[in-house]
C-alpha cells in the first residue's frame, strides 16, 4: 500500500531555520549583525554589539585612541622649563623621539604601562624641536606623527651676576646680591625661586633697590665664621614682559670674623674691633667742610694695592682750589661706588693725619696705618662713619644696605 504523505504547512522551513539560527547563537553566545528581517526579537542591534562583522569576517570595535601633547604642534615661545609630555588614553605609546633641529637629542621615560612619556632632559633657549611619537590603539593598529615647536628666543632670556661668588670668603655686612639682565616685574616669583640657608639660622629678607636688581640681608649682621647658601632655581622663571630667566645656580658663601671699624670725623680716629674686641685705633684725616665723609655704614667694595684717583671723576675742574689732577695711591679700599675710599694719605697730608680732616670725603691715614688696615680687613668688612656733617650715602651707591631700618628693609 502507499504510504500517505502529508501536505506540508506553509512556513514551516523558515521557521526552521530560524530556530537553528537561535540554536547556534545560544550555543556560541555570540551576537552577529543578520540581514534585514530577522534582526527581530532578542536579536540586538549591531550598534549594541560588542563586534562588527563584514560579510564573513567579524572584528572588534576599537575605542580612538586619546593623545595629549605637551606643547603643543607649531607652539612658539615655549618655555624651556616647560615639561615636554605625551600621554594616552584607549591605547599605548610605543616610542617617542625628541630631537633638535641640531640633532640634539632629548631623553625622557615612559609610565610603566605606556600610557605617558616625560622628557628627562632640559630645553634650551632660541632652539627647534621636533618630535615622533608612535601609538598602537586596542587593535593592535600603530599610528606615528611628528609634531615640532620652538622655544624662547634670546630677544626673550635673561641672565643674571650673582656677588658674592661661590666659595668667597667677605666679611659679615656683606650682602647677597642679584642683578639681572632684564626688568623684573614678577618679584615674588623671583624671590619664591631663591632659597637661602644659613648655617647660623639666620633669617633674613629681599630688598629690592631697582627693576633688575635684589639684595638679601639679616636683620643684624651676618653670624661671624658661618656659611650661607644661596640656592637659586630661576631657569624657565618668567621676569614678566615675556623675559625668561635662564639659568640654575648654587653658591655658597663663607664669612668670616665679625670685623666693624668706628671712624670718628671729630677725634680723627679709626678704630676697629674683631668679634667685638678693639684690636687697634689709628690716626685719620678725613673729609673737609666741602667734601663732608658721608655719614652711617659702608661695606668695604674691593681692595686695590695700588690706584689711580682722577679729580674729574669727583666734578673737580682745573682752576678750583680742591682740584688735585691725577694721583697714584697705595692701600685703596673702595667704601662707594662714587670715589670714597680708605687709603694712604698724599704726603701733603701727612701733618693733618689725627688732628685735621683735610680730604675730599676719604679716610687718609700714614703710610703704616694704611699698610696695616689694608691687611688686616677685607671685602664684605664694616666702617661705621660717627661725628661728620656728611649726609649719608645713597643707599645703592656701593653697599648702603645697613643704613636702611629693619622694618623698611624687610618690606
Amino acid at each position: 500500500m502507499e504510504p500517505v504523505v502529508k501536505p506540508r504547512r506553509r512556513g514551516t522551513a523558515k521557521k526552521i531555520l530560524l530556530v537553528a539560527a537561535v540554536c547556534v547563537l545560544a550555543a556560541t553566545g555570540g551576537v552577529f549583525a543578520v540581514a534585514p528581517g530577522f534582526a527581530r526579537g532578542g536579536l540586538e542591534s549591531e550598534a549594541s554589539s560588542a563586534v562588527r562583522s563584514a560579510p564573513g569576517v567579524a572584528s572588534p570595535v576599537v575605542a580612538p585612541v586619546k593623545v595629549d601633547v605637551t606643547p603643543a604642534n607649531a607652539a612658539k615661545q615655549v618655555n624651556p622649563a616647560m615639561p615636554v609630555s605625551l600621554k594616552v588614553g584607549n591605547g599605548r605609546i610605543e616610542s617617542v623621539t625628541l630631537t633638535s633641529t641640531a640633532g640634539e637629542v632629548v631623553h625622557g621615560t615612559f609610565a610603566g604601562d605606556g600610557s605617558s612619556w616625560t622628557a628627562t632632559d632640559p630645553l634650551k633657549f632660541n632652539t627647534e624641536y621636533s618630535y615622533t611619537y608612535v601609538v598602537t590603539d586596542g587593535a593592535g593598529r600603530d599610528t606615528s606623527t611628528t609634531n615640532s615647536f620652538s622655544t624662547v628666543s634670546s630677544t626673550h632670556e635673561a641672565d643674571a651676576a650673582i656677588y658674592p661668588l661661590d666659595g668667597m670668603k667677605v666679611g659679615v655686612g656683606q650682602p647677597l646680591q642679584v642683578i639681572f639682565s632684564e626688568p623684573v616685574v614678577n618679584r615674588d616669583a623671583v624671590e619664591k625661586a631663591i632659597k637661602i640657608t644659613s648655617s647660623a639660622g639666620q633669617a633674613g629678607a629681599f630688598h629690592w633697590f631697582s627693576d633688575t636688581m635684589v639684595r638679601y640681608r639679616p636683620e643684624a649682621f651676618w653670624a661671624a665664621n658661618s656659611t650661607v647658601t644661596m640656592d637659586m632655581q630661576l631657569f624657565g622663571v618668567d621676569l614678566g614682559n615675556g623675559q625668561i630667566a635662564n639659568f640654575n645656580k648654587k653658591v655658597t658663601v663663607n664669612f668670616g670674623d665679625k670685623r666693624v671699624a668706628i671712624a670718628d670725623a671729630a677725634a680723627h680716629t679709626f678704630t676697629l674691633s674683631v668679634n667685638d674686641q678693639v684690636v687697634k685705633t689709628l690716626p685719620v684725616s678725613m673729609g673737609d667742610q666741602r667734601f663732608p665723609s658721608a655719614r652711617g655704614y659702608a661695606v668695604l667694595m674691593e681692595k686695590n694695592r695700588y690706584d689711580h684717583f682722577r679729580a674729574a671723576s669727583i666734578g673737580l675742574k682745573p682752576g678750583d682750589p680742591a682740584y688735585y689732577g691725577e694721583v697714584d695711591v697705595e692701600y685703596a679700599i673702595r667704601l662707594t661706588l662714587s670715589g670714597a675710599y680708605i687709603h694712604q694719605a698724599l704726603e701733603s697730608a701727612y701733618p693733618f693725619i689725627g688732628n685735621t680732616n683735610v680730604s675730599h670725603g676719604c679716610i687718609g691715614f700714614a703710610p703704616d696705618g694704611a699698610a696695616w688696615v689694608f691687611d688686616n680687613m677685607t671685602t664684605g668688612d664694616v666702617v661705621q662713619i660717627i661725628n661728620t656733617e656728611g649726609d649719608y650715602a645713597a643707599v645703592d651707591d656701593g653697599y648702603g644696605d645697613w643704613n636702611i631700618p629693619w622694618a623698611e628693609y624687610n618690606n
